[in-house]
């Protein structure tokens, strides 16, 4: 079904793979040398065209296009403004998407969206309103063009099915794009995700998608590295359904996707009226990858995500046919993500022999394309959810494709079959529609499952289940009222291939476009919940970090970081939103947090940081038998987590922001799941440490006190080992590193954030 390449491997006529040099030399009568077959991928060309920099290896790129969404735009732009934006210098679309139905906390909604809009008006952006598309389909419909680069602010941001690099950040990313300053990463590696085949009757978008995490995520085969989809098997795909795959590549970690293009996609721009964003793409005569995924498509079987990540991959067909042994492994899985916070069972899931779930879900980046939609509701056309537990939700990604559902009979059908449908909300993804009930599970075509992501809080003794599917085998499980059965078992439905007609008319007549003609007269419209950020100190010369947060899992997720759904709605407070930091994982964390800040707070208000926070002075006595000198005038005190593996998922800023306005100094870890969490942290001047000690035999642990000296220093002269100590009732060392930092972030972090950095 999928097989990973141990080592790289040429592409010749972008068909053929050839791993041996020997090979390739007799059969192409002439020597080709890797770095050059590297410059033939397609990536390397976009890449190259966007670079500013002289060095390929060290890029500096610009974008052509940013996108944002109402979780994040307002962070974004109060950054931006407070570093000096003037004016919006590429388009920049601002989506309401996320937050757009939740009735939690008054007005703050809809003043996110007013201050959304007046901001497009006044620095020259592109405003989408609430429920007319979700942010990514906004983009494939109206924004992508061959040979672009896009840059969002959501970890979703991936339009390489249409022959746009697009890449998914931190907020702060976003903003050194508005500032006019580039995003600097060193040239990644690119893996080829070889397609071959076809797929059979009954198996979508993400059964495909799903394979590949399955094979790929927990290895990291892709991790940081672009995915670059060829093959004879790309052309029996439509438009649609590489757009489902090519959406779902963020959950393998990888830093970017691109794929050939051909006359699907070219019949795609087409669609939507702008055929000249249409670019042939393909790799050259021989390209050099340095790793290649193989995808037998015909191979492939409709696929489950069980909870709580989308790489706890199974067929639906193996889940049927060993449900106790499965069911019992997943729980066993759920006491390290759940930590022993709650009861949790699937048995009673079982019901004559079969797995029940209450609830199914078809929405938004993932789920809610046209194809999809229509084909699903091929599957159950005719037929009836129930009168039992067992609902099914359909929101379709955009306006424009509801339309057309409406106008081509199939909102009716899933009517009388007994399915809601919605308008365009990304909602179900991140907890902030319909949550399922209590230990209920609910089974989605959407992007993700972690833990409490679907809105259970476990703080109040909640937790439901999610877990991913197509679009197509949820259809057939509605059909068979709630009992779990893979569309491939529906082999005599007639898919009916419907024709899309995109309407141009939605878009023009609500969407507000600025056409890059900024008005400095508008005034942006505030509500009282929209803060400013909150002043940030520079790094001291010596920092004392308490650990105030100790995470074993296997990886934390953004989601646990800081949760998503109602508590977004404080998104553009950033000391509100500070308050849910770690509340699901770990309760007690913004308490210890703030303790902790009190001494830093002291400090820069010219107090005595032992006065405001007395559990420091044993703390200072035993520092000060090897470093006598340390005390007012260089001494920082904040708090810091330790994590194995943090960063997984959203791109949400928050989740390094917010530990950052509680006081919080650094993480440590033993890595780091993603780039873009890395990244956050950085931006707003924490200290990305990592050490080599086994998570299981760490040299400190909660409510240790760690004194790293001289950290000021370290980070500007590139130190790649810095001393630390744990204080206990002597010093003991221990080595840290910050791994690779470019010039720019050492700086960011010497300032203590990007705000800084810019003012400064």
């Amino acid at each position: 079904m999928v097989d990973l390449y141990k080592n790289g491997v040429y592409l010749v006529s972008g068909v053929e793979i050839v791993e041996d040099e020997k090979q390739l030399k007799q059969q192409l009568g002439k020597e080709i040398s890797k770095e050059e077959a590297k410059k033939n991928t397609i990536a390397y060309g976009i890449l190259e065209s966007h670079n500013t920099s002289d060095n390929m290896e060290a890029l500096q790129i610009k974008f052509d296009k940013l996108t944002s969404h109402d979780i994040t735009f307002v962070g974004i732009i109060q950054t931006a403004r407070a570093s000096g934006l003037e004016k919006f210098p590429i388009p920049y679309v601002l989506t309401n998407c996320h937050n757009s139905l939740c009735a939690v906390g008054g007005t703050i909604n809809e003043d996110d969206h007013m201050f959304g809009l007046s901001c497009a008006k006044k620095y020259g952006g592109v405003y989408v309103p609430p429920h007319q598309a979700v942010i990514h389909q906004y983009a494939r419909e109206m924004l992508a063009g061959g040979g672009k680069m896009i840059l969002g602010s959501d970890s979703h941001t991936r339009y390489g099915a249409l022959g746009t690099m697009a890449m998914g950040e931190g907020g702060p990313e976003l903003v050194k794009q508005l500032l006019d300053k580039t995003y600097d990463i060193k040239r990644p590696q690119v893996v080829a995700i070889y397609l071959d085949g076809k797929v059979a009757k009954g198996v979508g978008p993400q059964d495909v998608a799903l394979a590949i995490i399955g094979a790929t995520f927990k290895n990291g085969y892709v991790n940081n590295k672009v995915m670059e989809f060829v093959g004879p098997g790309v052309k029996h795909l439509s438009a649609d359904f590489r757009i489902g795959v090519d959406v779902m590549t963020t959950e393998t970690t990888c830093l970017s996707s691109i794929w050939e293009t051909d006359q699907e996609i070219k019949k795609f721009y087409e669609i939507h009226h702008r055929p000249e964003d249409y670019q042939e793409l393909k790799p050259g005569d021989v390209a050099y990858y340095d790793g290649l995924v193989y995808v037998n498509l015909s191979e492939i079987k409709p696929m489950i995500a069980m909870p709580f990540h989308p790489s706890n991959v199974y067929t639906i067909e193996e889940v049927n046919n060993n449900l106790e042994d499965v069911l019992h492994q997943v729980e066993e899985q759920a006491k390290v993500s759940l930590d022993g916070a709650v009861d949790y069972t699937l048995m009673d899931k079982i019901k004559n022999g079969r797995l029940y779930v209450e609830q199914g879900i078809i929405a938004g980046c993932a789920g809610g394309g046209f194809e999809n939609i229509c084909e699903a509701t091929d599957l159950i056309r005719g037929k009836y959810t129930g009168a039992d537990e067992f609902t099914l939700n359909v929101y379709p990604a955009s306006t424009p494709i509801y339309m057309e559902l409406v106008k081509n009979g199939v909102v009716a059908d899933l009517m009388e079959a007994g399915a809601i449908v919605k308008t365009a909300f990304c909602g179900p993804c991140f907890g902030a529609g319909d949550t399922p009930a209590n230990n209920a599970f609910s089974i989605r075509h959407t992007t993700r499952n972690f833990p409490n992501r679907e809105g259970s809080k476990l703080q109040s003794g909640q937790i439901s289940s999610v877990a991913l599917m197509d679009a197509r085998s949820i259809a057939a499980t509605a059909a068979n009222q709630g009992y779990l059965t893979p569309a491939t078992d529906y082999a005599d439905i007639e898919y009916k291939g419907q024709k899309y007609h995109f309407d141009e008319k939605i878009y023009a007549n609500r969407v507000f476009d600025s056409h890059g003609q900024a008005d400095s007269t508008v005034e942006i419209k505030m509500g009282p919940n929209i803060k400013d950020w909150p002043a940030m100190s520079a790094l001291p010369e010596n920092l004392i970090l308490k650990v105030v947060s100790e995470i074993h899992d296997p990886v934390t997720t953004t989601d646990e970081l800081i949760p998503s759904g109602e508590t977004s709605s404080y998104r553009s407070n950033p000391l509100g939103l500070a308050e849910f930091t770690l509340s699901r994982k770990d309760p007690a964390y913004v308490g210890r947090a703030k303790a902790v800040q009190v001494a830093q707070k002291a400090i820069e208000s010219g107090s005595c940081p032992v006065d405001a926070f007395p559990e420091l002075d044993s703390v200072l006595t035993t520092i000060r038998t090897k470093f006598a000198e340390v005390g007012k005038g260089n001494l920082g005190v904040g708090s810091t987590i330790f994590a194995v593996k943090p960063g997984d998922g959203s791109a949400r800023e928050q989740a390094a922001s917010c530990q950052k306005v509680l006081g919080g100094w650094a993480n440590i870890a033993n890595e780091y799941a993603t780039k873009r969490y890395r990244s956050n942290l950085i931006n707003w001047g924490m200290l990305p440490f990592i050490t080599k000690e086994n998570h299981e035999q760490l040299s400190f642990g909660l409510d240790d006190y760690l004194f790293v000296p001289d950290i000021k220093k370290a980070i500007a002269e590139k130190r790649g080992e810095i001393k630390a100590y744990v204080v206990g009732d002597e010093l003991k060392e221990i080595t840290l590193s910050v791994g690779d930092l470019t010039d720019a972030e050492r700086e960011i972090i010497l300032k203590g954030c990007l705000i800084n950095y810019y003012r400064g």
